[in-house]
């Protein structure tokens, strides 16, 4: 059922990605095929079975359906599940689900476009303050600093990699992105984000550009390795600080 509600929620952020980025509306008009504009019927937006039943084409006009579409579901539906198993029934489930959603779609928006639109983030900051307030996993005042932290550190690399190198080395919406994570977190948060970041973005990185030939201009969207680090954090944060401070 958790899967389920999940897989639902994934279904709708769905929307947000793929509207968000052009400042369309994410209520009308209702789901349609990009291809041949047909509305969807009830029947074929059933999260995954629907895909699975209609082989990944349309109905009308068998437009092949990017399979981001059912990831996205899948994905939301197991971060469903494993904060369901962490908090429970509680008001913090509520508000980490809501978290983990926001990074979710941050991600492909980031991914397909280099965004990271400030639509999220920055009410994203709000919410994790307020969620500080019913979370067993940061207090208040961690949350407040971890906005602080969070934004600041990032704020102040791209300020120092632009004097150093002439050109801007990361955009705005990195640095409030950070500063979302550190209230949904807490400062703790932002050393395991950062480091799992900047690790699994070189690797990746570096492969990209040998692939591609390229030098280390070669623009990589740093928003997806933020929100993967601050997931890390947010299941494995505790054991991996213990581990590193002892």
């Amino acid at each position: 059922m958790i899967f389920g509600f999940g897989a639902i929620i994934g279904s709708f952020l769905n929307v947000c990605i793929a509207r968000i980025p052009h400042g369309a509306s994410i209520v009308r008009p209702p789901s349609h095929c990009p291809g041949c504009k047909s509305p969807i019927a009830w029947y074929d937006n059933i999260p995954l079975l629907s895909y699975l039943a209609l082989g990944g084409r349309c109905r009308s006009c068998q437009t092949r359906i990017s399979p981001v579409y059912p990831a996205v579901e899948v994905l939301t539906g197991a971060l469903a599940i494993a904060l369901w198993g962490r908090l429970g029934p509680t008001l913090a489930f509520a508000g980490y689900f809501a978290f983990a959603a926001a990074l979710v779609t941050i991600t492909f928006i980031d991914l397909d476009h280099q965004i990271i639109p400030d639509v999220i983030s920055l009410p994203g900051i709000g919410v994790g303050l307020a969620v500080s307030f019913v979370s067993p996993l940061v207090r208040p005042q961690d949350a407040l600093l971890g906005v602080l932290v969070g934004g600041g550190s990032l704020l102040l690399v791209a300020w120092l990699y632009e004097k150093l190198r002439g050109q801007e080395g990361m955009g705005g919406g990195d640095i409030k992105l950070l500063a979302m994570i550190g209230a949904f977190l807490g400062w703790q948060s932002i050393f395991v984000t950062v480091m799992v970041a900047s690790l699994v973005g070189s690797i990746i990185g570096v492969a990209l550009m040998l692939y591609q030939r390229a030098d280390t201009r070669l623009a990589i969207p740093f928003g997806p390795f933020l929100a993967g680090g601050a997931l890390v954090y947010l299941f494995f944060g505790e054991r991996i600080l213990a581990g590193y401070f002892n």
